[in-house]
């Protein structure tokens, strides 16, 4: 995918965010487990998820993950951004296991976006590579490494009962989050990031949850997909950022995505021709409420353009796409070279 379709596409994802924010996960990373899944392990099953009131952090965490695969519901939300404020439906069903989603969006003209498709995979430990599937747990303690998790009771929210859940970062390279979950389901009801100076970047709130009901099947999980090399590589990231299979089309290895499971970077690179129209201004922008960081640079191969984008500081997205090292891409060259020579 060029960048500037990557770009103009991006509110389109930002719909499909906003609904992995009520439903915790993201569709576009998956596992990095490179095994096939067994068939005993081919999802989550819902019915053996706790009832029992968690007591801590951890316990909510994993709890409102398995009520973001488990409950089918219908829902109004309000998302305010740099934007603007738009007023959502949305839709979450599950039938044979397979998960169906729509969102539509009230204001102005109308928009709907649906999609039908298993729980995506997010890779949760550099180490999971054994095909099993990843715990709620995991992922829990994977976001405590990295994130400090506070509790607090007695929170209210569209007329529900609710805990909400604090996120500190342990370093300067991320932003704080904070969850509203509901008491009764775990389902998340409120979503809030803030940047490192307190000022909120984005809230996303249910303002109207309409009979959710718990589904007592197993919940499909997509298949495992393997992570693909490119011929480049990004050099620095924050501690957490986890490499995450994507589906490339062709021979496209222009693409990279990690993850710490709450934040996205998303890392495109691509050659740049003669034409200087073809190429993006460098520097930082802001699409909403991701930033992005666009470099250009000059390798064996040519002028490239390198392009991070995330809901991340500005300043970690601009270390990593300047981290980014085509040492790959020149041995490569040479090698090609020599051979050429060859007899």
């Amino acid at each position: 995918m060029e960048v500037r379709n990557m770009m103009v596409a991006l509110r389109t994802k930002r719909a499909w965010g906003l609904a992995a924010v009520a439903c915790m996960l993201s569709f576009d990373v998956y596992a990095d487990s490179i095994n096939k899944q067994s068939e005993s392990h081919a999802g989550y099953e819902c019915a053996v998820a706790s009832l029992q009131a968690p007591s801590s952090a951890t316990q909510w965490l994993e709890r409102g993950l398995w009520a973001s695969h488990c409950y089918a519901f219908q829902a109004r939300a309000v998302a305010i951004d740099p934007i603007g404020v738009r007023t959502l439906a949305l839709s979450h069903r599950i039938q044979d296991g397979i998960r169906q989603q729509v969102v539509q969006y009230l204001d102005g003209p109308s928009v709907s976006i649906e999609r039908r498709s298993p729980v995506g995979r997010l890779a949760w430990t550099e180490e999971d590579s054994t095909g099993e599937l990843p715990s709620p747990a995991r992922w829990a303690a994977h976001l405590e490494q990295f994130y400090s998790v506070e509790l607090e009771d007695n929170a209210r929210v569209a007329g529900r009962e609710a805990v909400k859940l604090m996120f500190e970062p342990r370093d300067q390279w991320r932003f704080s989050h904070e969850w509203w979950l509901d008491q009764d389901t775990g389902l998340l009801l409120k979503h809030v990031l803030i940047d490192q100076q307190g000022r909120i970047i984005e809230t996303f709130q249910i303002t109207q949850l309409q009979s959710p009901q718990k589904y007592t099947g197993i919940v499909r999980v997509d298949d495992s997909k393997v992570v693909l090399g490119t011929p480049w590589q990004v050099t620095w990231l924050p501690e957490g950022f986890v490499t995450q299979p994507i589906n490339f089309t062709g021979n496209d290895r222009r693409q990279r995505v990690y993850s710490d499971g709450l934040a996205t970077v998303s890392i495109f690179v691509e050659p740049l021709s003669s034409d200087a129209t073809t190429a993006l201004k460098e520097g930082v922008q802001q699409l909403g409420v991701s930033a992005v960081a666009i470099e250009h640079t000059m390798s064996a191969e040519g002028r490239w353009q390198m392009v991070a984008i995330g809901e991340l500081p500005v300043v970690t997205l601009q270390r990593i796409v300047r981290s980014i090292n085509f040492d790959s891409l020149q041995s490569q060259a040479s090698s090609d070279s020599q051979d050429e020579g060859k007899p």
